[in-house]
Order: C-alpha cells, then sequence, then structure tokens
C-alpha cells in the first residue's frame, strides 16, 4: 500500500489550505455514509479522502459546494427580480379587472357561508345570536333607563 503524500494531492489543490479543507470535508461525508471511490485498505476516513482527492475519483466542484454550504450560517434566498414583482403587481390587477377579490382585500361576515353545517346547527347558531343581540339591547336600556322598544312593564 502506498502512503499518500501531500505532494500528490497538490498536484490536484494547489493551495493546502483548501486541500485540508477539501479533505476534512470529505472525510465527513464518508463518515456519513457516502460512498468511497477507492478501496479502504484499512484506512481512516481523512486517508482515504486524500487517496481519493489524489486519484482524482472525486469531484472537486461539487466537493467545494458542499464544503461552502456546511460552513454558511445563513442561506442565501434569491430576491425576487423587478420582473417577478411586475408580474406578481399584474396579477393583483387582473383579478381586480375580473370582478374577483385581491388578495389584500378585506372579506366581510356576510360574504362567508358555512358548508357541512346541518340545519339545526344554523338554526342554533341564528338563535344564540339573537340573544346575544338581545342582552346588547338590555344593557343599552339599563345605562340609559329608558323602556325598549318590546313593551315593557309600566305602572
Amino acid at each position: 500500500m502506498a502512503r499518500v503524500t501531500v505532494e500528490d494531492c497538490v498536484e490536484r489543490i494547489p493551495n493546502r489550505f483548501e486541500l485540508v479543507m477539501l479533505a476534512a470535508q470529505r472525510g465527513r461525508s464518508i463518515g456519513a455514509g457516502a460512498p468511497l471511490t477507492v478501496d479502504r485498505d484499512n484506512d481512516k476516513n481523512a486517508v482515504v479522502a486524500l487517496r481519493e482527492i489524489a486519484e482524482g475519483t472525486v469531484n472537486l466542484p461539487d466537493l467545494e459546494n458542499n464544503l461552502i454550504q456546511s460552513l454558511q450560517k445563513v442561506v442565501e434566498f434569491e430576491e425576487p427580480s423587478i420582473e417577478d414583482m411586475d408580474l406578481l403587481t399584474s396579477g393583483a390587477d387582473i383579478t381586480a379587472e375580473q370582478g374577483e377579490a385581491a388578495p389584500e382585500d378585506e372579506i366581510s361576515a356576510d360574504d362567508l357561508h358555512v358548508e357541512g353545517e346541518s340545519g339545526e346547527e344554523i338554526d342554533a347558531l341564528e338563535e344564540a345570536e339573537a340573544l346575544f343581540e338581545g342582552m346588547d339591547a338590555d344593557t343599552e336600556e339599563a345605562e340609559s333607563g329608558e323602556p325598549g322598544a318590546d313593551g315593557g312593564d309600566e305602572d
């Protein structure tokens, strides 16, 4: 078994710091279960990673991208371009022209319809609303001191 020397790897990656970083990343990948591209020969993951780099059996640009992604603390998101923003705003204009509610428009309670409710549940809901409205009227009556229009007791 031939020992991996730095000279073999430096031919592929001239910067020694980058070589160490890439070999360490590949070693972590091997430890996580990535398939080997060379025989292990009872070597540790770091040595196998260096041998893979020296023999050129590993894709260096992919390894570099994996290294960069692993070191990033904040994942970069693509900001929408001006064209995309124009399309989004024109989409809202189109829905407004077609008479449909634009997403930012509010929906009133009268526009809502509950499907799947039985008639009894709807009747119970209407009775509860009527009782609630009646309680509001009684409260207003008590605060103002005037009898309501319900023909209250006047002796």
